[in-house]
């Protein structure tokens, strides 16, 4: 039951999109649109595609079937300037060991070709509360705190949709909450989101709309409030 096709043109959108790996399939017919201010929490069980789903988003997985757009276009001829409006957050960090917290946000603003890029790697790492330890190798950060360097990275360039893996995954309640009011703000910015964690109550917060997963098929796209939890077998989480 995804929500009706109105408002502002999606800015990515899955047609009928499968993902198998052999015999097994990771994704099945899902069709998906995120359109500008949307909040969307992609939930399920384990091996339910959640991960898959992101990385198709993100154009990181080509689909064994259907098509994935970007503004109308098919992703694979959409312009890599254009593609530099997602942000996207993996499992994986993604991280330099071997640089320090703000060598790997720099490195990635010159990607971008970012202006004035000392002044938003300082804001980015005072954002998620890393700026104290800028200057450390991220080797020799803990795992919560790569997460927070990760996330600084993410948003360094203002991307207009972001995509984001379990962003909560080792962060500790003051970071958690930090992140909780940013995810909040991207929708008054008109931006996008699209994330998964294994807290629904915490996603639940953040998002507008619930787009629930089982082995590789929605169940449910629509929105959080008044999703039927008990049927979709989230109530033991909310």
């Amino acid at each position: 039951m995804p929500p009706a096709d109105l408002g502002p043109e999606p800015v990515l959108e899955l047609r009928d999109v499968s993902k198998y790996y052999g015999d097994r399939a990771a994704l099945e017919g899902v069709a998906f649109k995120v359109r500008p201010g949307e909040s969307v929490l992609v939930f399920g069980p384990n091996g339910a595609g959640k991960t898959t789903l992101l990385r198709t988003l993100a154009s990181l997985i080509r689909p064994s079937a259907g098509k994935v757009l970007f503004a109308g276009q098919e992703f694979h001829k959409v312009s890599a300037a254009a593609k530099a409006a997602i942000g996207f957050l993996s499992h994986a960090t993604f991280l330099y060991p071997d640089l320090t917290a703000r060598e790997n946000l720099a490195f990635t603003g010159k990607l971008f070709g970012l202006q004035e890029l000392n002044q938003k790697v300082d804001a980015a790492l005072e954002r998620f509360g890393v700026s104290d330890r800028a200057s450390t190798l991220v080797r020799e950060l803990s795992r919560g705190l790569q997460q927070r360097v990760a996330l600084a990275r993410v948003v360094l360039h203002d991307p207009r949709f972001l995509l984001l893996d379990e962003p909560f995954t080792g962060l500790d309640e003051r970071t958690s909450r930090i992140l909780e009011e940013f995810l909040a703000g991207v929708r008054a910015e008109g931006k996008a989101l699209v994330f998964s964690t294994h807290d629904f109550a915490q996603g639940a917060q953040v998002a507008g709309r619930l787009l629930a997963l089982a082995q590789g098929a929605v169940q449910y796209d629509g929105p959080m409030a008044g999703a039927p939890l008990a049927k979709l077998g989230i109530v033991g989480h909310a």
